[in-house]
């Protein structure tokens, strides 16, 4: 079975958006341009993806609390597809980064790191439970608003 991870290195193109669950789960989303500039013939080509990324937990509140739009960060976390339907009745596809991991780029910055008191989440991972034992809302269903 392939592992499905991925990492990606960009700059949020809007603050984050925290909300929370029925149950008090926090959640984070966002979005995030990953440039690359490659040459054709001598000449330089640029080509910018767009992506939307997601963070439960702590991770997520975290998130809102340190980011910015415009801040440049490395998320690493696995793709996930879901399907919704537009005010219009039509039916769409999206694939987004579900966040594992988030922190800002040190290429051409400095970051100040304060770490959180552990019984305020700790783990931040979105695979399957956490170290206090709460499961993922992807494993039990639970709708995000």
């Amino acid at each position: 079975m392939a592992d499905n991870s991925i990492t990606l290195v960009g700059n949020l193109t809007r603050d984050p958006e925290l909300r929370f669950t029925t149950s008090g789960r926090g959640v984070a989303s966002f979005g995030i341009a990953v440039g690359r500039r490659y040459q054709v013939n001598g000449e330089w080509q640029e080509q910018t993806s767009y992506f939307n990324v997601t963070a439960w937990g702590q991770l997520g509140e975290n998130a809102a609390a340190s980011l910015h739009k415009g801040t440049r960060v490395v998320v690493t976390g696995r793709l996930e597809q879901r399907e919704y339907t537009t005010r219009e009745g039509d039916k769409r596809t999206a694939i987004d980064v579900i966040a594992d991991e988030l922190g800002p780029s040190l290429r051409w910055a400095t970051a100040q790191v304060e770490r959180t008191p552990r019984g305020e989440g700790g783990g931040g991972g979105n695979r399957g439970a956490n170290p206090a034992g709460e499961a993922s809302p992807y494993d039990s269903g639970e709708e995000p608003f």
